[in-house]
């Protein structure tokens, strides 16, 4: 997939459908707004994903793969949204999800569940 493949409508729809299957209000998240993401586990299973009440110009979101999230300080990079269409496709339609969401996928497993700690920041 490519920026030219994936525009906001397609993004929009996605995201909306997932959080319409789960009851929950979709919380956008702007394509040239940032996400925290650690290039070092780029291409491993799963994909995980956590997301913090948005601040400025970032989204609130977390995402790495692999099984270990790591405390180092230089573990997550600021990546503009856009950059997850070639790092990261897998998790832009799960984006719409409101603060205090998780996410895991691998392969054809989906888990999305809502952890209130997260909105203690």
């Amino acid at each position: 997939m490519t920026m030219n493949q994936i525009t906001n409508d397609t993004l929009e729809h996605s995201q909306r459908e997932i959080c319409a299957q789960r009851g929950i209000e979709r919380v956008p998240v702007a394509l040239d707004s940032n996400v925290g993401f650690a290039l070092a586990t780029e291409g491993q299973l799963p994909i995980n994903g956590l997301r913090h009440p948005p601040r400025g110009e970032t989204t609130g979101w977390y995402i790495w793969c692999g099984k270990d999230l790591s405390p180092a300080p230089d573990f997550f990079s600021p990546l503009h949204t856009r950059h997850l269409v070639d790092k990261c496709p897998e998790a832009l339609d799960y984006l719409g999800l409101p603060p205090g969401s998780r996410f895991l996928l691998a392969n054809d497993y989906i888990d999305i569940w809502y952890d209130a700690s997260l909105l203690e920041v």
